[in-house]
Formats: C-alpha cells, sequence, structure tokens
C-alpha cells in the first residue's frame, strides 16, 4: 500500500444511494473515488488511490495537485453575470447602502 508523505489533501466521505455503499471522494481529484461499506473503509480506500495516482505522476513526471490546504487565497474572484442581473444587483447595493462587492459577499453566504 502506497502512502503519502504529509497527505493534506482534501477529502470527503458520504453515502451513495445507488451504489447502497459509501464513497471515499478527493477535492483535488475529482475523477477519483472509493465504494466501500463503512465510511472508515471508503476513506483508507480513496487515501490509497489517491497515493498510487500521486505515485503514478510523480514517476512521469506530470504535475502533481497542490492540496488546497496548501493554496494561497487573495479573497477575489470574478464572476461573470448577465447585463441584466449586474443591473439588478446594482440597484440592489445601492438601495441597501452597500457596494456591490459587500452585497454579493451576503447573498454568497447565504
Amino acid at each position: 500500500m502506497n502512502s503519502i508523505e504529509n497527505d493534506h489533501y482534501t477529502y470527503r466521505v458520504t453515502w451513495s444511494e445507488d451504489d447502497q455503499e459509501y464513497v471515499g471522494l478527493c477535492a483535488e481529484f475529482p475523477g477519483l473515488s472509493w465504494l466501500a461499506a463503512s465510511p472508515e473503509a471508503a476513506l483508507r480506500g480513496i487515501r490509497r488511490v489517491v497515493a498510487d495516482s500521486v505515485e503514478d505522476m510523480q514517476c512521469s513526471g506530470e504535475r502533481v495537485p497542490e492540496p488546497l490546504a496548501s493554496r494561497k487565497f487573495s479573497g477575489k474572484f470574478m464572476v461573470r453575470v448577465p447585463p441584466e442581473l449586474h443591473r439588478e444587483l446594482t440597484l440592489q447595493a445601492a438601495e441597501a447602502g452597500v457596494s456591490l462587492n459587500r452585497l454579493a459577499t451576503v447573498k454568497l453566504t447565504h
């Protein structure tokens, strides 16, 4: 079994109604998953699959995804919306007496 030293990837285990098993997922490797009868086994399985994938990528010279936990975020991102929505949101912000950025932040957090 392969393991990754300092494995800081983002894992999630959820129930799959279709498969009637738990599925282990990794945000940095969206194409990978692992099905198992228990959540603990699903987590162990996806961690093994990720470790194997990282080893294969390293051996073939591919770029290995950086863990989300290690990334630095600026707090800025651009979102494109239709002009009509832009106008409506600008109006809502003006009526609320806040900036468009503030209005968008409030809407994104609810």
